[in-house]
């Protein structure tokens, strides 16, 4: 079953099996889902598509991806040796008419795409888990990884109290590390960077 939101945000809900993922669910659940996020104004904005909220047996698992957030001349950057980094931030509230919003998780994790001049390949770092590296040969490999939040853990099932309200909030924050300085004639301009997403909020019932 797939509930989808007009492009370029899809959140679904898949009961068994996300194919996108290769991600088998020996428990599934159905969550009413829905989004109070905008379209983006423009297709090349930064924003999240196929954002999935689902459960394996014992979490609350999100998976999600980030559009266009790569540009020219991060890639021209990463091939002068500057790291490419995401960060993003989760948070998770239980939510309750009349009542304050409780905060159950908030976290920030990133991803970091580096370039190895002398081995030629690319390395992404996946924080969140457990600090994983992945190096891959192609560009177009290391950048899918890099895009991917990929069954991120948000919180124990057991946390979770059935048939109430919970509302899921994501952004991505694009920006440079600091500057080598031998680095500054070769990429004087880093405004590119300084990018994010606005908040995706997922409103969906336990």
């Amino acid at each position: 079953m797939q509930c989808v939101v007009n492009p370029p945000y899809h959140f679904s809900l898949i009961p068994m099996h996300r194919k996108l993922f290769f991600f088998f669910l020996p428990l599934a659940l159905l969550f009413l889902l829905q989004t109070t996020h905008a379209q983006a104004s423009e297709d090349g904005d930064v924003h999240f598509s196929d954002l999935i909220i689902t459960t394996s047996k014992t979490h609350l698992l999100l998976f999600g991806i980030i559009n266009n957030g790569v540009t020219d001349e991060m890639l021209q950057g990463l091939q002068n040796g500057i790291p490419i980094q995401f960060t993003f931030q989760v948070e998770l509230n239980k939510t309750e008419k009349n009542w304050t919003d409780l905060q159950l998780v908030t976290m920030q994790f990133q991803h970091i795409l580096t370039y190895d001049t002398l081995q030629e390949n690319y390395r992404v770092e996946i924080n969140e888990k457990n600090q994983k590296v992945e190096s891959f040969s192609k560009l177009s490999d290391a950048l899918k990884s890099m895009n991917e939040i990929n069954g991120l853990l948000v919180i124990e099932l057991s946390q979770l109290i059935p048939d109430s309200s919970y509302q899921l909030r994501l952004k991505s924050t694009l920006y440079e590390k600091t500057l080598p300085m031998k680095l500054h004639y070769i990429v004087p301009f880093v405004s590119w960077w300084n990018v994010e997403t606005d908040w995706h909020t997922i409103e969906f019932t336990y």
